[in-house]
């Protein structure tokens, strides 16, 4: 390709050693930059390597493009055609994972691997893939820079892109398996590639007369380079499927240069082939990519090929039209006008012919394009949300250099006022810079887009400046001593402009701190335990109740999109529910099927059951999730119809997994996609603080009635159908509490301790604190209505046992009420007390469901799950009638044995009741003692032990362990 068409004026002098080290000394600089770019980016590289050959990763999608990695090694060279490992019970079509990106990674860890490389050699290149095509970025940028600025404009360039510390450094570093850094090298290589065919086109001139004689000789060139931007920017689309917005962006452009060239009276037949024919090229190359139909823009639909099409066909047209505009001599200054209101026209025709296809345009021009119309559950994602403060967040990216890049646009936008040549690869760069500054004012992860205009564009700058001031320094050796006093201030304010915000001792975050500063994902490293957990303790998908259907659900098999969207799943599969931001973990992690993911696939029928106000709304959400529906605000007798198809198919929701950020600071994002709305679940109340009453805003009873809090908080205290089957050997304390100067309801910091003494200490503080409506300052910060709990909590849905008796007293019927309690004891060591109570009937009977078995007689050899919360006695069944004081009294008491598999089966198991003797209900020592308080995790143990000096409340933060770096709301 051509690409050196603005350099500064240069003598040649091909005899001496001047004129070769001035045309070759950049290619060392380039080397040099690409070295620095991948050392930087590889600084941390220990921190994701492990001794297990366990990944660690730093992005949750990190995480899903390893699984796409590893399905493409297996398979090679295909890539995953539909993933049923996600999206429970429908699977999905996972679009921007397992494209190009994936596809060159395997295929570099196949050359290194020799046709089979091991897992270590696939995870290596992996993590190595992400630093090399970030260093290869420079060279896209440096010839775009070169273009615009000569020699020194692209070394400035790449410079620029080497210090900056933003999105494009935070999301190149390695451990980021993520195909944005694949973005923004097939970006910069499409457009360079446009740039120069534009340049080619200007210069050969094809015009239609041409085309009509047959005439191929003078199109061949243009021709060629057409064909070359058009298969760039394909490369760019299969890399990322809505890559399609630079076939927007390029759209623009061509509207704009072919207006611009009618009114200065050129042909716009030059740039019309050129567009003509490199979207005709992208058009076909995407219609081969189809996988799916539709018009989603996050996989292969109809949108990329009809979208490139209509702008072929728009540049065809616009170029017919300005034939005819000619033909009839109407006014040139009207024809732009006429092709706006054609534009809308055509956009007006396919609201009414195609609205699926009109609604995907504007809601990616509003929610990508432009800063506004982001939907509110949109913007729960972090790197979708738009920057705080958008010049303070440029700044921080590429300090001065985006100001200056502004300056360098209008450069080369007043180039024909000067009388110099302004091209159409300068209107690109315009356009495609405009569009840039708006995408990453409405998205902050578009920043790492936005550096490629930066770079590129201050070259523009950095070449009027030397031009300005007379700078050039390639002309001889000598003028280095000719240069003036003003010249060398120019010099020096242009460096300080470019690069001082970015280098010490004015930067106080530099490119090579903040990459050096990275590691593994904070959420997987935690959920880790939980879902290596799940993978060896539950029964592998297509075997529950020992249906032995895995042979159907291979992690690594080949499954063709179904026609109705709906995969069937066979008998002995089952789903597990969460919070969308963890799927990706549960299926490469622990090997099972999530409901929803990070696709925000299932995010609203996830929020529907997590914010459930009752259990028998969470279970109606679950029928209906079984029967193929996505519930979300229906009223239960909704619910019900809804789940009425519900089949025997075993497409059950088998799991629930909750973690501390979810009943903390992530829950105000979890009620955006369902009603209420998140102020209905915290009040304002009068907490004690220190002495005096304080009014902050806490969590109040609809928050404590949802299934979130009531499997979380209370391990599922009450429930039928929800037992605690595993948990975290890290805690967490959740609940109100201050965050700098925010007061926040719901938040979470993780402790570094598991259970022990100090812990159990931790949580009785706490628990005394609530009972007595007080803020506690123990852990350092105030905190209030908290708990301490578990990082991760897996909970098993099951049917329950019913435990049933009958008292034959009939004095005591009346009012009286009967509870099975029984304790537990988790993994970690914790001991809590689960409870269920119900009413005695007017015959003396009565019966209760509950969820957790007292033996372990069935395994995952079985079909079903070795919980790893163990019963430390066999329930005991109290009737109680209320005594004085409304104090019960115990009236009657047995004890008995619930099997594991009476839980999973919905048996019945009858309890034998004895007469206790009554006691004096204001007595100390009432009988009242066969359980706990059984509300929730935060019971302790009244033993002796437990009352030691070793186990007293901390009182200060010096009495428990730091508190680990706070997560990310």
């Amino acid at each position: 390709m051509s690409t050196d068409t603005e350099h500064v004026e240069e003598e040649s002098d091909t005899s001496s050693a001047l004129a070769t080290w001035r045309n070759w000394y950049h290619f060392p600089i380039i080397g040099a930059v690409m070295l620095f770019m991948f050392w930087l980016r590889t600084q941390s590289f220990d921190r994701f390597t492990t001794g297990d050959g366990t990944p660690a990763l730093a992005g949750i999608d990190s995480w899903y493009h390893w699984r796409t990695i590893q399905w493409t090694a297996e398979n090679y060279p295909h890539t995953m055609p539909y993933e049923i490992w996600t999206g429970f019970p429908e699977g999905n079509y996972v679009g921007q994972f397992g494209t190009l990106f994936d596809q060159l990674i395997v295929t570099a860890a196949m050359i290194v691997g020799l046709g089979d490389p091991s897992a270590q050699t696939l995870y290596t290149v992996s993590l190595l893939s992400i630093p090399l095509m970030a260093a290869l970025v420079a060279i896209p940028v440096f010839y775009m820079g070169r273009r615009l600025g000569g020699t020194l404009g692209g070394i400035i360039s790449i410079i620029i892109l080497a210090l900056s510390r933003g999105q494009f450094l935070s999301r190149s570093t390695v451990g980021q398996l993520d195909h944005h850094v694949g973005e923004a090298l097939f970006m910069a290589i499409a457009v360079l590639a446009m740039m120069v065919a534009l340049t080619v086109g200007e210069r050969e001139k094809p015009i239609y007369e041409l085309i009509a004689d047959k005439d191929w000789q003078p199109l061949r060139t243009p021709a060629l380079y057409s064909v070359l931007a058009g298969l760039a920017l394909s490369l760019y689309i299969w890399v990322w499927p809505s890559g399609v917005v630079l076939v927007g962006i390029f759209g623009a452009f061509f509207a704009v240069q072919l207006c611009l060239d009618y009114l200065r009276g050129v042909s716009p037949d030059h740039i019309a082939f050129v567009g003509a024919v490199s979207l005709g090229v992208t058009t076909l190359v995407t219609a081969i990519l189809i996988e799916r139909p539709g018009f989603g823009t996050t996989n292969f639909s109809y949108l990329q090929p009809l979208l490139a099409l209509s702008v072929a066909v728009g540049c065809l047209f616009m170029a017919w039209l300005a034939r005819e505009w000619n033909n009839r001599s109407i006014d040139r200054r009207y024809y732009p006008a006429a092709v706006v209101g054609i534009g809308a026209g055509a956009l007006a025709l396919i609201w009414l012919v195609l609205p699926d296809l009109y609604s995907t345009l504007v809601g990616n021009l509003t929610g990508r394009l432009l800063p506004v119309g982001a939907s509110e559950s949109a913007l729960t994602v972090q790197e979708v949300q738009p920057p705080d403060n958008y010049f303070n967040h440029v700044f921080s990216e590429s300090g001065s250099a985006f100001y200056t890049m502004l300056i360098g646009l209008v450069f080369l936008a007043i180039r024909p006022l000067f009388g110099r040549k302004f091209r159409a690869e300068h209107t690109l760069v315009i356009v495609w810079s405009l569009f840039l500054i708006s995408m990453a004012a409405a998205q902050v992860r578009f920043s790492y887009y936005l550096v490629l205009a930066i770079a590129v564009v201050n070259a523009a700058f950095v070449a009027e400046v030397v031009r300005l001031f007379d700078l050039d320094l390639t002309k001889r050796l000598e003028s280095v001593r000719q240069l003036e006093t003003y010249q060398v201030l120019t010099v020096v304010i242009v460096v300080l402009l470019l690069f001082a915000p970015l280098l010490p001792p004015i930067a106080t975050a530099t490119a090579w701190g903040s990459a050096e500063s990275v590691g593994p994902n904070s959420d997987a490293m935690t959920w880790e335990e939980a879902n290596h957990w799940l993978e060896g303790n539950t029964p592998e998908p297509g075997d529950w109740a020992d249906a032995n259907n895995t042979d159907e659900l291979e992690y690594y098999g080949t499954y063709e999109y179904p026609e109705d969207g709906d995969y069937d799943y066979p008998k002995g599969s089952y789903g597990v529910i969460s919070w969308w931001d963890y799927g990706h973990l549960i299926t490469t992690q622990g090997e099972r099927i999530p409901h929803s993911n990070p696709f925000q696939q299932n995010a609203r029928s996830s929020s529907a059951f997590l914010t459930a106000t009752s259990e028998e709304r969470a279970e109606l959400i679950l029928d209906a999730i079984a029967a193929g529906e996505s519930p979300t605000d229906e009223s239960n007798e909704q619910l019900e119809q809804l789940a009425a198809d519900t089949n025997d198919s075993g497409e059950d929701v088998r799991y629930v997994m909750i973690d501390d950020q979810m009943a903390g600071g992530k829950f105000s994002a979890m009620t955006a996609f369902t009603g209420p709305g998140y102020s209905n679940y915290y009040d304002t109340k009068e907490y004690e603080f220190n002495g005096e009453q304080q009014q902050v805003a806490g969590p109040n009873e609809n928050y404590y009635n949802t299934t979130t809090a009531s499997l979380y908080l209370q391990d599922a205290n009450e429930m039928e159908h929800y037992r605690l089957v595993h948990e975290n050997d890290d805690y967490a304390v959740v609940g109100g509490m201050q965050r700098g100067q925010q007061l926040l309801p719901h938040y979470s910091i993780p402790l570094e301790m598991g259970w022990s003494n100090q812990t159990a200490a931790i949580q009785a503080n706490l628990a005394d604190a609530r009972e007595n409506d007080e803020i506690d300052q123990s852990l350092g910060i105030p905190v209030w209505d908290a708990h301490l709990t578990s990082t991760v909590k897996t909970f098993e849905r099951v049917e329950g046992a019913t435990i049933t008796g009958t008292v034959d007293d009939q004095s005591i019927v009346e009012n009286a009420t009967v509870t099975a309690a029984v304790e537990l004891e988790t993994d970690p060591g914790r001991t809590f007390t689960y409870e269920q109570e119900a009413s005695v009937n007017e015959d003396g009977s009565f019966e209760l469901t509950v969820p957790y078995a007292t033996n372990d007689e069935l395994s995952v050899e079985d079909g079903y799950t070795n919980s790893s919360v163990e019963a430390l006695s066999d329930y005991v069944v109290s009737v109680e009638q209320p005594g004085e004081q409304d104090l019960g009294v115990t009236e009657y008491q047995g004890q008995t044995e619930v099997t594991e598999s009476a839980i999973v089966d919905g048996e019945t198991v009858s309890v034998d009741l004895e007469e206790v003797e009554l006691e004096d209900p204001t007595d100390g020592n009432s009988s009242n003692e066969s359980g706990s308080n059984g509300t929730n995790g935060d019971s302790t143990d009244d033993t002796e032990e437990n009352n030691s000096a070793d186990n007293e409340p901390a009182s200060s933060v010096d009495s428990v362990a730091p508190i680990a770096t706070e997560p990310a709301v």
